[in-house]
């Protein structure tokens, strides 16, 4: 079992790690080039620090810096405990649901200075928002799914003497 905890616990953290990564490639490049069309980065960089505004990048990877740290936080316990497999399972399904709360939030600042900048709302303009929003969907239904199963599996009987 102390193998197979070693294993999840490398997956989850790799799995959180590009979460937060797509994460921030959205809410720095990608949503700002959809929500200022025909304009390079260079130029949305430069129109939103003369409106005096910004992506905010430092917040963003802090924010998204947090997911990080508690999946690699979640891994250490769960190997040095040699806690059962289904805990850092558990454990990263919840990071990667809450995941889209996470973006969410680390995206807010960078979304209000492009608003402000452009004259435009601040939501995601990119469809790239979409594949974080779905894996946290499915995060959260799989973890409905490996609760169901872990409460319902069969128990080994207690040794009689």
């Amino acid at each position: 079992m102390r193998t197979q905890t070693l294993w999840i616990s490398i997956v989850g953290v790799l799995a959180v790690t590009i979460y937060a990564a797509l994460a921030a490639v959205q809410i720095l490049v990608l949503n700002p080039l959809a929500a200022a069309p025909g304009r390079s980065l260079d130029e949305i960089h430069a129109e939103m620090s003369n409106a005096g505004e910004s992506l905010m990048p430092g917040q963003a990877f802090f924010i998204l810096g947090v997911g990080i740290a508690l999946a690699v936080a979640l891994a250490v316990v769960a190997v040095c405990t040699a806690a059962h497999p289904l805990i850092p399972a558990m454990g990263f399904l919840v990071l990667l649901m809450l995941g889209a709360g996470g973006y969410f939030i680390a995206s807010f600042g960078a979304g209000m200075g492009l608003a402000d900048a452009f004259g435009i709302g601040g939501g995601d303009y990119s469809p790239w928002a979409r594949p974080l929003y779905a894996v946290s969907a499915l995060s959260a239904v799989a973890l409905v799914v490996v609760g169901v199963m872990a409460a319902v599996r069969p128990r080994s009987a207690p040794a009689t003497a």
